[in-house]
């Protein structure tokens, strides 16, 4: 007989996300995923002026912050036909790598790890062997045995206390968990480790736009970073070096740990590469543009049907009538109403914002997320898309990384794991291990090319914006963390007119769509284990993998003004 687990809110993620499954036989047989909150910020830009909008979509979230600047301001260009000087996107790209540098780093450790790792469970360990297995791993100086033994003393110390802190309300000891205590503690000491280390991306964030999160700096047209070799109020040498040095020490972290536990993780939960694999349509926006027309990408995207990397087709340019035709949103089972009804699918330039609450229902509307699709498909978007795509577009960075992840698994499993294993719960934490390694990369090559551009005296970082009369529309994407991101603006005598966001998260975790065809949350979710109805681990995995940020995808607007919260501060 099935039994229904609701999961409502889901914690460790950004914003307001309920899961209902129904379990059988130990396994998940249906799925709904639900966004419990309205994003209304489209309707808040009706009527302002093209060059806010991107101080504004920043506010949609407090986590996916930059990624909303950037893909506003692209948004108004394209529109626009507007180039922009190649060291304006020099510095947003050293940014949004930066950005997602810490966004994988803190995705890992601080909001999944947890799901695989007993932090109780480490208590029991050695600290030697601890640090013996971390230095058989890797050359990172905090698996020594004085750095294990402080970690488990510290740990103990919780423990003592009566609570765990930051570990409080673990499902410890649950039978899904396999690590040993020895892989725990070395775990646990690079959660530790990791919230020291995501600062030093922060740092970049800030240092070059202006503060973080909400970055200062971006500006349609540009960047309001004036550029110097000896000026000390502005982007100097100076500045830049120190940035180099961080870039080195993430360099280490993510090389030596980051990459190193995600692959770890994989061989202990070898099962979990068969899980998770759902919708295996999957869509990735180039990105790190290298020219000012935004035509050449460091990063290669596009779109692979069915999961077979030969049907590869690639997304080429902002503006690129492929990706811009494709794009749909449906409402059958959203919380909206669509002048031509619930049946209808909306391309994003004619997109409405219209609330429509039914309360919860199984075969009706269940969710605040829209329905977005490819092609008239569902699509998975994401780490893995992109890896996908860097691969079907032999990228040199992410073959590499892809090719050793996948190496160091089989070795540490001690059985062959071939790319297939992507396709699933694993596959995702995978795919972002790989992707930081090529984001850093990425990161220093850019901070390369920005240092010999000042060299030959190009300081130029803005080119203003000139707004014709009548009506004009656009498209900015950006392959964000999570996924691609894409803003879409029609701008009519310099006031916008409609404006539509589809976010990583919209794709992921939208309810069904007209078709009833399941985004890949629901997707991903049939099938999955589930040992104890109490403690639903395992959905928590799955859907963890896939880093939700529901503020993205939902939000509230109060059109009465009333007060939602006061916060008094003291």
């Amino acid at each position: 007989m099935s039994q229904r687990i609701t999961i409502d809110p889901v914690t460790r993620i950004e914003g307001h996300l309920r899961i209902d499954v129904e379990v059988d036989g130990g396994k998940v047989t249906k799925a709904w995923s639900s966004g419990t909150m309205w994003r209304g910020v489209e309707n808040i830009l009706i009527g302002r002026d093209p060059r806010d909008a991107w101080a504004i979509t920043q506010r949609i979230c407090g986590v996916c912050t930059t990624v909303h600047a950037i893909c506003s301001v692209r948004a108004v260009e394209n529109a626009l036909k507007l180039d922009i000087p190649v060291n304006a996107q020099l510095i947003r790209n050293m940014i949004i790598l930066a950005h997602a540098v810490h966004d994988q780093i803190v995705h890992f450790y601080h909001l999944s790890a947890l799901d695989w790792v007993d932090v109780v469970s480490a208590l029991k360990a050695d600290p030697d062997k601890a640090a013996a297995l971390g230095e058989s791993l890797s050359t990172w100086s905090g698996n020594s045995k004085h750095e294990m033994r402080k970690v488990k003393e510290k740990l103990a110390s919780y423990v003592a206390s009566g609570q765990l802190g930051i570990f409080t309300n673990g499902y410890w000891g649950h039978p899904a968990m396999k690590l040993s205590p020895e892989v725990n503690l070395l775990a646990v000491a690079h959660y530790l480790q990791a919230l020291e280390i995501q600062r030093y991306a922060n740092k970049i964030v800030a240092i070059l736009g202006s503060k973080t999160p909400h970055i200062q700096n971006v500006a349609v047209g540009g960047v309001a970073n004036p550029l110097s070799t000896d000026s000390q109020s502005v982007l100097t040498i100076e500045r830049l070096m120190a940035i180099q040095e961080w870039m080195n020490k993430l360099d280490d972290f993510v090389k030596n740990v980051y990459m190193v536990d995600v692959a770890a993780i994989g061989a202990f939960y070898p099962e979990w590469t068969q899980v998770g694999r759902g919708v295996v349509n999957y869509l990735a926006a180039p990105d790190i543009p290298l020219d000012s027309a935004g035509t050449q990408f460091a990063i290669p995207g596009g779109y692979i049907p069915n999961g077979d990397l030969s049907q590869f087709k690639p997304i080429t340019a902002f503006g690129d009538k492929y990706f811009e035709d494709g794009v749909s949103e449906a409402i059958k089972h959203s919380w909206y109403e669509y002048g031509g009804g619930d049946t209808t699918s909306l391309h994003p330039y004619k997109g409405e914002t219209k609330p429509h609450y039914t309360d919860f229902q199984d075969d009706g509307k269940y969710s605040w997320l829209k329905s977005p699709t490819f092609l008239g498909k569902p699509a998975q978007v994401g780490p893995l898309a992109r890896v996908l795509c860097g691969l079907a577009a032999k990228h040199d960075g992410i073959t590499k990384y892809a090719t050793g992840m996948l190496d160091t698994v089989s070795s540490l499993a001690k059985t062959k794991v071939g790319l297939d294993a992507m396709h699933s719960t694993i596959g995702r934490h995978a795919s972002r291990a790989i992707m930081c390694g090529v984001e850093l990369d990425t990161l220093k090559g850019q901070w390369q090319l920005l240092v010999d551009n000042m060299a030959k005296g190009d300081l130029d970082t803005f080119n203003a914006p000139v707004f014709p009369k009548g009506e004009i529309q656009g498209v900015g994407f950006h392959e964000a963390p999570r996924g691609i991101l894409s803003h879409w603006v029609v701008i009519e005598n310099q006031k916008i007119k409609n404006y539509q966001c589809v976010v990583p998260s919209t794709w992921n975790a939208a309810p069904k769509n007209e078709k009833g065809e399941m985004a890949p949350y629901e997707a991903c979710l049939i099938g999955n284990p589930v040992i104890d109805a109490e403690k639903p681990l395992e959905v928590l995995r799955t859907v963890h993998s896939f880093d939700p940020c529901l503020a993205c995808a939902v939000h509230i607007l109060d059109t009465e003004n009333s007060e939602v919260v006061r916060v008094k501060a003291s």
